[in-house]
């Protein structure tokens, strides 16, 4: 199973035991307290506060309350207490029943504010300023006629308009010495409370608009009232100490012990792979770790296996490389050494055949560096490339112009072969004609005099094909699979007579690679070779 599965597995088998004991703790004790408190169900409070607020809202005063708090408290069977601050007793249904009052609870259940709650209107701020003041206006008037009508035992019912503001719905009034109804003009007051509200910032505009009505309208309206229900103040059950404790201790226990577990499990090999890793920063790079299991820590130690193998297996081809470096350079600078120390000791005479050959010897070498240098620019991604269209048939008779001097040397045929359509490749020119050229260099020097050498162009579906075939002695098949490689040579003695570096196959693999293609030869023993190029075609 996987690591992770088993930690997540572990943590959860805690979180359920932790979980069932607490609920099952916390039932035992909190049975008693839901009985007692069921009483004060949301339904029945939202019902009385709806209620008391209702009336407030259309009678503009909490006179003649005392008859809804009454009928209220029949309904729900609740003794119900309405109260302006802690000490201002508005109505309570113990004392409206002629009952001595109980101890009440100090606890409000709901708190009710009658002053209207205006609707944002209106998207220009000068006129939604306006409007306020109206509305302040229009709500004091409406004020002091539901009061009125109110203490002449009137049964009134209002709703809000679309701006919050109540409207009576009883319009069946006959003259009863309370006025008519009519809008007022809004006071200078009433513009001066709102027109502060000009500076408020747009978000805030409602805010302060409300604010400004309920500061201009609080004197002549209901005060904000608070709503107490139930009987007296029972204590709330309290948990014991002990259950709690003991709890507490089983779960410490049970997440230890799952600790310990965990820590012994991961730790084992995290510390092997600690001491790999610092054998590896050591120097020891045969060191592997133990690798069992298909979990993380597993395959972090496959992880680290694998990087410690191509470590080993880097350092291995740098000391090849070092020594087949070495073994190039040492038997020529030894031979220009001797020469140039006979010269210095008059052993010899520096005649122009003589200096010829040693100059031939010393661009060898400089051909060698210079081959070096390009191949580790071209495995370090560092080799500049300028990519252009370049058009294969031309880039491949500029080839043979180049070589044919040297092929005509040699005693071989040099040829280009290339169909009637052109074939256009996305390429840098002159590390691609680098390539064909190394190719061509090749088969020229493993082509006998009277052989030749071709120069192909093929295409494949999208893809542009260039071949070099040459007609020489050909590579048996068990040395294909290492022509690529740096310094290998089928015949050690071949790079001598012909002046190859044992460099040019590798540089033509990668910079054919850089250029997303790819590069395969095959060769028969007597019939000779064939490198072929692929690319992609534009």
């Amino acid at each position: 199973m996987s690591f992770r599965l088993r930690v997540v597995g572990l943590l959860v088998v805690v979180a359920v035991v932790a979980a069932a004991l607490s609920t099952w703790m916390t039932w035992r004790q909190a049975t008693s307290q839901v009985a007692e408190m069921a009483t004060s169900d949301m339904a029945e409070v939202d019902r009385i506060a709806d209620s008391l607020k209702q009336y407030a809202f259309s009678h503009g005063t909490w006179d003649g309350v005392g008859s809804r708090v009454l009928r209220l408290s029949e309904d729900t069977g609740q003794r119900i207490r309405l109260t302006v601050g802690e000490e201002s007793v508005i109505a309570d249904s113990d004392a409206l029943t002629g009952r001595k009052p109980r101890d009440f609870s100090s606890r409000p259940v709901a708190i009710i504010d009658p002053v209207p709650q205006l609707v944002p209107y209106d998207s220009a701020m000068a006129r939604r300023i306006e409007r306020t003041a109206e509305h302040i206006a229009t709500y004091r008037a409406h004020l002091l006629r539901v009061q009125c009508l109110t203490r002449k035992g009137r049964e009134l019912l209002a709703m809000p308009n679309k701006y919050g503001m109540p409207v009576l719905r009883t319009t069946t009034y006959v003259a009863d010495g309370c006025g008519t109804p009519r809008i007022p003009p809004a006071s200078a007051a009433d513009h001066k409370a709102t027109a502060a509200c000009a500076a408020a910032p747009r978000d805030k505009l409602n805010d302060c608009l409300q604010l400004a009505f309920r500061e201009s309208v609080e004197k002549g309206s209901p005060q904000r009232a608070e709503i107490y229900l139930g009987v007296g103040n029972p204590p709330l059950p309290r948990l014991s100490v002990a259950p709690v404790a003991g709890l507490a201790a089983s779960v410490a226990v049970v997440v230890a012990l799952a600790a310990i577990l965990l820590t012994r499990t991961v730790l084992r090999p995290v510390r092997t792979l600690t001491a790999a890793t610092s054998s590896l920063g050591q120097g020891d790079l045969g060191r592997r770790v133990p690798v069992e299991g298909r979990d993380e820590i597993a395959r972090l130690g496959r992880a680290f296996n694998r990087m410690a193998g191509s470590i080993q297996a880097g350092e291995e081809r740098q000391r090849r490389l070092t020594g087949d470096v070495a073994h190039e350079l040492r038997t020529p600078l030894a031979n220009i050494r001797g020469y140039v120390e006979a010269f210095q000791d008059g052993y010899l005479e520096p005649t122009p055949e003589l200096l010829a050959s040693l100059h031939e010897e010393v661009m060898l070498q400089q051909r060698i560096v210079d081959d070096l240098q390009d191949l580790a620019l071209a495995e370090a991604g560092a080799l500049t490339y300028h990519f252009s269209a370049v058009d294969l048939g031309e880039l491949l008779e500029t080839c043979r112009v180049a070589h044919r001097a040297r092929a005509e040397e040699a005693g071989v045929r040099l040829e280009v072969s290339v169909g009637a359509r052109s074939v256009a490749v996305c390429a840098d020119p002159y590390r691609l004609r680098q390539a064909v050229g190394n190719l061509v260099s090749n088969a020229v020097r493993a082509t006998p005099p009277g052989g030749a050498v071709t120069l192909e162009l093929a295409e494949d579906g999208e893809r542009a094909l260039v071949r070099v075939r040459d007609t020489g002695a050909g590579i048996p098949q068990e040395h294909l699979p290492h022509l690529f490689d740096r310094f290998w040579r089928g015949d050690a003695s071949r790079g001598r007579r012909t002046g190859g570096s044992g460099l040019g196959l590798s540089i033509v693999r990668q910079i054919v690679r850089d250029h997303g293609g790819w590069v395969d030869v095959t060769s028969t023993v007597g019939a000779g070779t064939t490198f072929t190029v692929t690319l992609e075609s534009l």
